[in-house]
């Protein structure tokens, strides 16, 4: 790994926190409130870490487990993503499906931990995660399509590294089709308006919230700074997609990098102000169209 990457690894891992607060923050602005501080976060895993975890009897080593395969799972996706702008520490041709597996697989270790408690409520929630994953996961791979097919190059390295830069010149309107795609995507991966609510405690409306219920102390500061992790990772994406960096310098790459997340966690903001949650039925409806809206990217391309 090398020094850039290792700064590049540095700043998603460490300014993830910060992205769910600068959102936060946005909300209460743009509502004329003061609201909690942007590194809110920060002193939650911190006061989570110093406390001690509570099991129920009826759960076993799969509810222990969950938290840690979670955050080890993005951990190992974030080795995949080309973070400098240039190329990432793992690199392998496909490893978009490997990208993809891994964020699938933290899905797996946390809704098993809440069906390992053997709550109904947790079981309806999981439902609804795995459910609307479904949906998700093929808008995903439309998008790694349409880029594989504007970049040329089928590893996460080629299509958000150099070669991106140049298929800005030729395939601006399949771009921003699939950036807006990915947007979408990173609302309804990371249970933000309008697919779901990281702030509700309605019961029959809960979708992620629900198979947390049960966790605490470090198992659940685990949860929370996994959450953090993978908004940044698609906020990454994001950056990537539109701010080609590497031709330029490390320094300047690493603040682009800072301020185009902290861009993404206003996005994120703005968007939680200005729309409504969606009612669960037409969350599929929505994650269908940020599907069409890759695709479209896609026949762009092959006109």
């Amino acid at each position: 790994m090398s020094v850039a990457q290792a700064v590049a690894l540095a700043v998603l891992l460490l300014g993830a926190p910060a992205l769910p607060g600068i959102a936060t923050k946005t909300k209460a602005v743009l509502a004329g409130r003061r609201g909690p501080p942007v590194l809110q976060l920060y002193y939650d895993l911190g006061k989570l870490v110093r406390k001690g975890s509570v099991y129920s009897t009826t759960t076993t080593w799969v509810f222990r487990l969950g938290p840690i395969i979670l955050v080890v799972s993005l951990l190992a996706a974030a080795l995949l993503l080309p973070l400098d702008g240039r190329v990432a520490p793992a690199r392998f041709s496909g490893d978009l499906v490997a990208f993809a597996g891994l964020l699938a697989l933290g899905r797996f270790a946390l809704v098993l931990a809440g069906l390992d408690t053997g709550s109904s409520f947790e079981g309806m929630g999981a439902s609804r995660e795995v459910t609307f994953a479904s949906f998700a996961e093929p808008a995903l791979f439309l998008c790694f399509a349409a880029l594989v097919l504007a970049t040329g190059d089928a590893s996460l390295s080629g299509m958000l590294g150099a070669p991106i830069g140049a298929a800005w010149s030729h395939a601006p309107a399949s771009l921003s089709l699939v950036g807006l795609s990915l947007f979408v995507l990173l609302l309804a991966e990371n249970s933000r308006v309008p697919v779901d609510d990281p702030a509700t405690h309605l019961e029959l409306t809960m979708i992620h919230e629900v198979i947390v219920l049960d966790h605490s102390g470090p198992d659940f500061a685990l949860i929370l700074y996994g959450s953090a992790l993978k908004l940044a990772l698609f906020g990454a994406l994001l950056v990537g997609v539109f701010v080609p960096r590497a031709t330029l310098g490390v320094p300047v790459a690493m603040v682009l990098l800072a301020l185009g997340l902290a861009f993404v966690g206003v996005a994120v903001g703005i968007v939680e102000s200005v729309i409504a949650r969606l009612r669960l039925t037409q969350v599929p409806t929505l994650l269908t169209g940020s599907a069409v809206i890759a695709l479209f990217g896609i026949v762009l391309l092959l006109r």
